[in-house]
């Protein structure tokens, strides 16, 4: 990439990430993003980040004054607000080395017009409007970004399995086996297991009553539904983990055919998609989610039956969050009266807890109790996009 060029080619890559029938197609999505001059282009990888980190925060705005002036006036807590990532990413400096030097005058001169310049290069890259907010073209770079990085993570890991409806099916996969019946496909015959029965029968040829014949089992289509969780606590490397969670699951389930929704809640409904199969709108969506204020799970609940499809198919919602429903005259009894709404439904729930203390925990085992789904602990955030796959597989 040229000096002062800007990113549209290789932004425009992601529109071909969707094929004309929804699937993602693993083929594509190497040669034409995994393999594209991104992967070699740092500055451009550094400039999706900074704009996804900043996201992270529950930033959209970079006002270069402003942000000078938080750094300058109290670090510690200027740090809390923009996380040592995006200070780094904007500034070029270590935030170590900013904390120690701040109050020199020559480094402040320096620091602000190291802001300045990148804030400018940004603009006139496109990624940023006049205004200072991201642009549409700044989100696109963003979520390709985050994207590669999920699936940089995901394809060597090989996550993870495949979801599989043991309902029999004429045109399905080849399962178990059980004896041949009249009417049965000779091409669901199974030769070998036939032999070898008939030879331990001590047969000279095959009988009727040798014969094996393969079950086929279909595979049922889902429509999936992410909740996440994106109220104050999830901000920064939780609320990181949790979007490129959503991205893998977008991808495998999309792949697989079946659909993805999302929605984003903290003390009010975010965003709200009806499950899917446009891989490249998930994907910006999930690119902008901004933690704010605080945690509202009967809403959320509520949406959910709401953007799930009338339909005799498996239906389930997968919510991950870090805390206790906080909105509500009383918020526990409203949710999992809500969440009893949800199971009568059709809808099966999971839930998947980042650091839940002892009461939150209670509550999660009582929603996964009414919700018939499971209920995952998890410590460590970088495997969450492991843990959504996992539910994502389970159900039939």
């Amino acid at each position: 990439m040229m000096a002062g060029s800007s990113y549209d080619l290789e932004i425009d890559e992601l529109e071909e990430i969707d094929e004309s029938d929804g699937k993602v197609a693993s083929d594509d999505i190497e040669d034409k993003l995994l393999h594209s001059v991104l992967q070699n282009d740092k500055k451009a990888k550094d400039d999706g980040k900074l704009i996804g980190e900043a996201f992270n925060q529950g930033i959209s705005s970079f006002n270069p004054d402003m942000m000078f002036e938080n750094l300058v006036n109290n670090y510690s807590m200027a740090e809390k607000i923009y996380g040592e990532t995006l200070i780094r990413l904007l500034s070029g400096y270590n935030p170590n080395y900013i904390d120690r030097n701040i109050n020199i005058p020559e480094f402040k001169r320096e620091l602000k017009k190291k802001l300045m310049d990148k804030v400018e290069q940004l603009k006139d890259e496109g990624l940023l409007k006049k205004d200072f907010s991201v642009s549409e073209q700044g989100l696109k770079l963003a979520s390709l970004i985050m994207y590669c990085e999920e699936l940089d993570n995901i394809i060597p890991k090989g996550i993870f399995g495949e979801k599989v409806n043991k309902k029999a099916s004429h045109y399905g996969q080849r399962g178990d086996t059980r004896s041949y019946k009249r009417g049965d496909r000779y091409r669901d015959i199974e030769i070998k297991k036939s032999l070898k029965l008939a030879i331990r029968r001590g047969h000279n040829k095959v009988y009727e009553d040798d014969l094996k014949t393969s079950i086929r089992e279909s595979r049922g289509h889902a429509y999936v539904i992410y909740a996440l969780d994106a109220s104050g606590s999830m901000k920064g490397k939780k609320l990181e983990m949790s979007k490129k969670a959503g991205i893998a699951l977008a991808y495998k389930a999309i792949e697989a055919k079946d659909k993805v929704g999302l929605i984003v809640f903290g003390s009010e409904i975010k965003e709200e998609i009806a499950p899917t199969e446009d891989f490249s709108f998930l994907l910006k969506e999930i690119a902008r989610i901004k933690a704010s204020k605080q945690t509202d799970f009967k809403g959320m609940l509520r949406k959910s039956i709401e953007l799930f499809p009338a339909g005799d198919f498996t239906k389930h919602l997968i919510l991950l969050t870090d805390a206790m429903p906080t909105i509500g005259d009383d918020p526990e009894k409203e949710s999992l009266e809500e969440m009893s709404r949800i199971r009568n439904a059709g809808i099966t729930v999971s839930l998947i807890g980042i650091n839940l203390d002892d009461k939150a925990a209670e509550f999660a085992k009582k929603m996964v109790e009414i919700g018939e789904g499971k209920l995952y602990m998890v410590r460590e955030v970088e495997e969450l996009d492991k843990i959504v796959l996992e539910d994502y597989y389970s159900i039939s």
